[in-house]
């Protein structure tokens, strides 16, 4: 396996390798994506280190657990940057977490964010894997107000920057569509089941969740104890979420992501089975989030590739056209961003039927 290290490791264990931080929740809400994602950097750099790693070095990960507060996360970054502990910076976790480790890092070193995220935020060697929300959701609204005619939303989020402006871009959608929210909430983590009661007298035919984590899984797990009926779309929820709620036969839960585990293409079908070559039949699902750290991984060594440097004024100038191939397929930055077809995922029992992929 790829060497892992954690940060103190990191600190006192002197390296000729390239390392890159790797950012994902190992505790907190979001704890419950941290060991498919593991696996999945994990797996990307064996693979470059398999064809000679970044820039002609071994590649090692340094694990820094994203789940924690963003200022306690941004503080162990920006101290690994400036002892030139590592040399990038990869991550799946909360936007507000990452906005702490931009501002924390300040362009000294390249930082490739995989999950969906709000839109903007740019700065110096940041780039972006994930969709926003008119390339994520907006689909998935478009679809349920035309095919399911649900004309009355419900907002749902925790209380931070992610699900803020994802709502903002939604009431704009749904405005536009004449429907209309009749409600809108935003939780602290940890309670946004007991927001049940509120949505169910608002009585809508739809509900936006831009929850996260244990968090969308305890709301989707009280939603579906109460017998209540409504159309869910979430933003976050993924294999293993599916799997936490106890899955779902009601065909209302449906999922917008840009890949599902199983998406029928031959890339998908590819590294579903080199993930479980190396980890193993019972290894943790695959799932968006997970898959999205092989991804930010391996957009690492392309951008390096490219630039010939992990600079990031010389990344930054060669970025546009940098191209790796993952299970959704060929993703190319342009402007720092990928723009690749999502897909609407309804639950089927513990599975996803895939209802479309939108461009």
């Amino acid at each position: 396996m790829a060497a892992i290290v954690g940060p103190f490791e990191a600190r006192l264990l002197p390296s000729g390798s390239i390392r890159i931080g790797l950012i994902v929740p190992v505790s907190g809400v979001l704890g419950l994506m941290g060991p498919c994602a593991i696996n999945c950097a994990a797996l990307a750099a064996e693979e470059l280190n398999a064809g000679g790693g970044i820039l002609g070095r071994q590649v090692e990960l340094v694990l820094i657990d994203g789940g924690r507060p963003a200022r306690q996360v941004a503080a162990e970054v920006s101290g690994l940057v400036g002892s030139r502990t590592v040399a990038a910076v990869a991550g799946a976790h909360a936007s507000d977490v990452r906005v702490a480790v931009v501002a924390a890092i300040a362009g000294r070193v390249p930082f490739v964010y995989a999950p969906p995220y709000e839109g903007g935020g740019h700065a110096p060697g940041v780039y972006f894997l994930g969709e926003t929300p008119g390339r994520q959701l907006a689909p998935g609204i478009d679809w349920l107000v035309g095919t399911r005619r649900a004309r009355r939303w419900y907002l749902l989020g925790n209380d931070y920057i992610w699900p803020r402006l994802v709502h903002a871009d939604a009431r704009r959608r749904l405005r536009a569509h004449g429907v209309t929210v009749v409600g809108e909430s935003f939780a602290r983590y940890g309670a946004a089941a007991r927001l049940l009661d509120r949505v169910a007298d608002a009585r809508p035919d739809a509900i936006l969740l831009t929850l996260i984590g244990s968090d969308l899984v305890e709301f989707n797990r009280a939603f579906a104890a109460a017998g209540l009926g409504a159309a869910r779309l979430c933003g976050a929820l993924e294999e293993h979420g599916l799997l936490g709620v106890g899955g779902d036969v009601t065909g209302e839960l449906y999922a917008s992501m840009g890949y599902f585990r199983d998406l029928p293409t031959e890339a998908s079908l590819d590294f579903a089975e080199r993930y479980a070559a190396r980890f193993g039949r019972d290894a943790p699902m695959l799932n968006a989030h997970g898959h999205g750290c092989y991804e930010a991984v391996a957009m690492l060594a392309a951008l390096s590739a490219r630039a010939g440097s992990l600079s990031v004024p010389e990344m930054d100038a060669a970025a546009d056209g940098a191209t790796i191939t993952s299970a959704r397929g060929t993703l190319t930055l342009l402007d720092r961003q990928v723009r690749h077809p999502v897909h609407l995922g309804r639950a089927d029992g513990l599975d996803f039927f895939l209802e479309k992929p939108f461009h």
